[in-house]
């Protein structure tokens, strides 16, 4: 035995499972499921979208009867708050998520270039990759100074450059360049942050820099030269005794040279003495030795 039961349809129920599929800069999809499964009929509801920082509200309409539902909410700013109600038509419960959109792109190419007291940042313009991004929003500066611990913020501007100066010596710097908050700071893009520590502990920077480069010459430059020089009187005295045995050596090759032989003699130890009374006299040449005359 069996009984089949239908369930009444409960439309004061909320919608079930409302979540975020996928949020970008301009827009979000949003998903959520019936109050019941498998309605026999199409379902009404309103869709509340409450912006949190303009404080401004908006209402969409979703006619359906699928018991799953995709909706995708549009126009939208990159880097809002928002808080999304779901509920049928008839004003039935609710059921409520918030979304924060993502911010705008933080500058690419930020960089530092040095002046006599001052310093310049420079950045590529955001509306080359943001297509909504207008240059007239401009772009805020903020400086850390991590000896003191402090933020501050230095201004905006609509360049793609910054002046900074009165910079304090021997401090380190971490500058954030971003797309300019909008609605009391809420609404900020990311920030592209450079990290400036080149300041000595000098009078001023530029003389600190040139210090450091003078005291680096006056080291390294003696040590060069010494080595120039040990290098030069090396290779003269190498020189030197080359040439010297080179001539010692064809001066005693010459002095035992035996023209008669066609080559050198030299003497055992035990030959050694007075030559002159052990050797005999010469008398004549032999005729097969050739007389020179220079």
């Amino acid at each position: 035995d069996y009984v089949v039961v239908k369930m009444i349809p409960d439309n004061r129920l909320p919608p079930r499972h409302l979540h975020s599929v996928l949020t970008a800069k301009t827009f979000a999809v949003i998903k959520w499921e019936s109050p019941y499964d498998s309605p026999d009929q199409d379902m009404l509801y309103a869709v509340a979208v409450k912006d949190l920082v303009r404080k401004t509200d908006k209402i969409y309409k979703v006619k359906t009867r699928n018991s799953t539902v995709e909706y995708t909410i549009k126009k939208l700013e990159p880097g809002g708050k928002y808080h999304v109600i779901v509920q049928l038509g008839n004003m039935s419960k609710e059921s409520s998520m918030k979304i924060n959109t993502v911010p705008l792109s933080a500058p690419d190419a930020l960089k530092i270039i040095t002046e006599n007291d001052h310093i310049l940042l420079f950045w590529k313009s955001l509306a080359l990759k943001e297509s909504n991004f207008n240059e007239s929003r401009g772009y805020e500066i903020h400086m850390f100074d991590s000896l003191m611990n402090i933020t501050a913020y230095l201004g905006n501007t609509t360049e793609n450059f910054f002046k900074v100066s009165n910079l304090k010596i021997g401090h380190n710097y971490s500058f954030t360049v971003q797309a300019r908050c909008l609605y009391s700071g809420q609404m900020c893009g990311e920030p592209a942050t450079l990290l400036y520590d080149e300041l000595g502990t000098g009078e001023d920077s530029s003389a600190s820099k040139s210090g450091r480069s003078t005291d680096v010459a006056a080291i390294v430059v003696p040590i060069l030269f010494l080595l120039l020089v040990t290098l030069g009187i090396g290779f003269v005295v190498l020189y030197t005794r080359h040439r010297r045995l080179q001539n010692s050596f064809t001066a005693f090759a010459n002095s035992h040279y035996s023209s008669r032989l066609g080559s050198a003699i030299f003497s055992s130890g035990d030959d050694l003495g007075d030559e002159d009374d052990e050797a005999p006299m010469i008398t004549g040449f032999s005729d097969d030795v050739p007389m020179v005359i220079a």
